[in-house]
């Protein structure tokens, strides 16, 4: 009896030791070491929550304004965006435009954008099928768009991209900075929040260009009398970007977010996916992406955002060094994996295990 006990003794205290070791290895993947706080490159990806739609209104034409509703929700800050899951399983991101100091909710807006006009499914899904009171799967909130302190900014917003910059007006005019805004679309009745906007801004501050009024914008006009290394921020169509980035002074600093994933930049070479399981190799053009080129051989490979953001499409690398773009994989998850959409090749060859 007594050697029973003392098995019994030990097996129990081994346990407890286990059990212990779990906690701190769960804790910090790399005990003894103390834990990262962040991972050098990538991010772990934010637990979901499941929010209540509490107030689905359309703002502009074409635009629907959505609260989110919830209880202590994560902090946010101007520029953050969040991961909605629709009912069809379609994962998009819509930045924030609401209020950081407001933890019971969030709130989006979003533009209809038909199909003929490089519409993908989403921004259709949120205006006919979403109703109050259903629950939704949301990720985030993420920041790849922050607001960096300065004594001046110059904000550029075209359409639905007014949505980061709303929260930047707000932050800018309680700071005390110097700031200005450009709030450019296809007419007045299109353009979403610009009363609010009018208020925040005042007279002077503002300049509103209607391009069924005056025309295409003149961001030129905008900076000629530009404080000295102001902070510049853009969120609008590729056009307006493109155009903003032309003109900006020297000494100034831009920052922009897009709608979509940069297109190919110039000076991308063509290299070669080999699917090992499928026996098949593809060619990804210079001008396309890998889920486009995969896609043409196995038209069933789950994606979803097409701008690195989701994950759906993460895929096992066997063989090839790749070139990350994305904004999720931590730096464990690259080491033997990527995703498709945005990421490519370093060298001539990956293979895939598809």
């Amino acid at each position: 009896m007594p050697r029973l006990r003392t098995v019994a003794a030990l097996a129990g205290a081994a346990l407890l030791t286990h059990r212990a070791l779990r906690r701190r290895i769960e804790h910090s993947p790399l005990w003894p070491l103390p834990a990262l706080p962040v991972p050098t490159s990538g991010r772990p990806r934010a637990r979901a929550l499941t929010l209540t739609l509490a107030r689905r209104a359309e703002i502009a034409d074409g635009v629907v304004q959505l609260s989110l509703t919830g209880r202590d929700l994560p902090a946010w800050e101007p520029g953050a965006h969040l991961e909605l899951t629709l009912p069809s399983g379609l994962v998009r991101q819509y930045s924030l435009c609401g209020d950081p100091d407001d933890s019971s909710a969030y709130t989006l807006a979003t533009r209809l954008v038909p199909a003929d006009r490089g519409g993908r499914g989403g921004s259709r899904e949120v205006h006919e099928e979403l109703r109050e009171g259903m629950r939704l799967r949301v990720r985030g909130p993420r920041n790849r768009f922050p607001l960096r302190s300065s004594h001046a900014y110059v904000f550029v917003a075209g359409g639905i991209g007014i949505t980061p910059i709303l929260p930047m007006l707000r932050a800018a005019e309680a700071s005390g900075a110097d700031w200005r805004v450009l709030y450019c679309g296809r007419s007045r009745a299109s353009m979403p929040f610009l009363d609010e906007v009018e208020k925040i801004a005042g007279p002077g501050r503002l300049t509103v260009v209607a391009e069924d009024e005056a025309g295409l914008p003149d961001p030129g006009a905008l900076f000629a009398d530009v404080p000295q290394a102001a902070a510049v921020y853009c969120c609008g169509p590729e056009p307006l970007m493109d155009a903003v980035a032309e003109v900006l002074p020297a000494g100034c600093t831009l920052h922009l977010e897009r709608f979509t994933a940069a297109a190919p930049a110039e000076g991308e070479k063509a290299f070669e996916v080999e699917l090992r399981r499928s026996g098949r190799t593809v060619t990804v053009a210079a001008d396309e992406s890998v889920l486009a080129a995969v896609r043409k051989e196995l038209p069933d490979t789950a994606y979803s955002c097409e701008q690195g953001f989701c994950g759906t499409c993460q895929q096992r690398v066997l063989a090839g060094e790749i070139d990350h773009r994305d904004e999720l994989l931590t730096d464990g998850e690259r080491d033997g994996s990527m995703l498709i959409c945005v990421s490519r090749a370093r060298g001539g060859r990956l293979v895939l295990d598809l």
